[in-house]
Order: C-alpha cells, then sequence, then structure tokens
C-alpha cells in the first residue's frame, strides 16, 4: 500500500484524531499549549468523506469536553447552545467534503480551497456565537451588538488558528495526490 492509498483508505482518521486529542483541552492556546485545532479536523474530515467519522469526531469531540471539565477547565460555554456545534462543524465538514474534488496541484485549487477554508471558518464563528448569545442564557443584560462587538475580537484567533492547520494539512493531502504525477514526470525526463 502506497502512502496515498494509506491516507485515503485506511489511517486518515488517525493524525486528525490525535491532533484535534492534543490540542481541544485548550482553545485559544497558551505558551504551554496549541490553540485548538478542531475546526480544521473537521475540514480535513470532509475528505475523508465518511459520515460516520463525522459522527465520531462529534462524540470526541464531546467526551474530550467532558474529561477537560472533569479536570479543571470551566464550563462556561457548555450551555444548551452546545449542540450548535453540530452545524458548526457541519459547515467545516462539508467545505472539506467539497475541496476533496481538487485533486491537482494548483494554485487556481490552491487559492479555492483556502478561500472555502476561510469561508466555512467565518460561518463556523458565527455560528457558533450567536447560538451562543440566543441559547446559552448568559447574556440577558447584553444587547446583540455589544455582544457581537465583544466575541469580534476572537475572530482573528479563530480564523488564523483554523487557517494554519487546515492549511498545512490541505498542502500535505495535495503533495501526497501530486507525488505519483511528480513520480512519473521525473521518470521520464
Amino acid at each position: 500500500m502506497n502512502i496515498k492509498q494509506w491516507l485515503q483508505v485506511e489511517y486518515l482518521p488517525l493524525p486528525l484524531i490525535a491532533l484535534m486529542a492534543l490540542t481541544r483541552f485548550h482553545h485559544f492556546g497558551d505558551v504551554l499549549h496549541l490553540p485548538d485545532a478542531s475546526l480544521a479536523v473537521f475540514f480535513l474530515a470532509g475528505f475523508y468523506r465518511k459520515k460516520f467519522f463525522f459522527v465520531f469526531l462529534l462524540a470526541m469531540a464531546a467526551l474530550i469536553d467532558y474529561i477537560a471539565i472533569k479536570n479543571g477547565v470551566s464550563d462556561w460555554c457548555v450551555s444548551p447552545a452546545y449542540v450548535f456545534l453540530i452545524p458548526t462543524y457541519a459547515v467545516m465538514w462539508s467545505a472539506g467534503r467539497y475541496c476533496s474534488t481538487f485533486k491537482a496541484l494548483k494554485i487556481s485549487e490552491l487559492a479555492t480551497s483556502m478561500s472555502l477554508i476561510m469561508l466555512a471558518t467565518t460561518a463556523a464563528f458565527i455560528i457558533s456565537n450567536i447560538s451562543f448569545y440566543l441559547f446559552s442564557g448568559r447574556f440577558d443584560d447584553l444587547s446583540l451588538l455589544e455582544y457581537l462587538a465583544r466575541v469580534a475580537l476572537y475572530y482573528p484567533s479563530y480564523l488564523s488558528a483554523a487557517l494554519i492547520y487546515a492549511g498545512a494539512g490541505l498542502a500535505v493531502i495535495k503533495i501526497i495526490y501530486a507525488l505519483p504525477a511528480l513520480t512519473r514526470r521525473h521518470k521520464a525526463g
């Protein structure tokens, strides 16, 4: 089995599962911890194209959150709005699924994929934050505009973490897809 088949068929989930397990405990990261890679993991899981894997990652995210809370991480973000992480992550997974159709190592396809990552991440940010405002019960004394002004400060780190992780993963996938053609060209030349 070559590396492309290895990543495509059987073992692609392992690096994604490990990445989420290693980073999800600290959403924004700090000096000792990497930022949460969950958005990028769901994007890259879209390349795997298995709905079961999407459901598995949702369950894994919930389990990691449960373990983190049991070990002292604040449960402030867990509220009735928590269920809206499903459409938040579904946006990322769907964008990855769409980008999986781009097989070539072309600048135009990479630009389209990065644009879709940005768009999907922005949609994910809006879904998760608006639902948290509306359904968490924590902002009764705050107008929607005041809330949006406060959470907008988190958007750059939210977007940059997703772009860095997903961009790196996308680059690895594109290189793996391009390796057979590059090898054939090298042998022919």
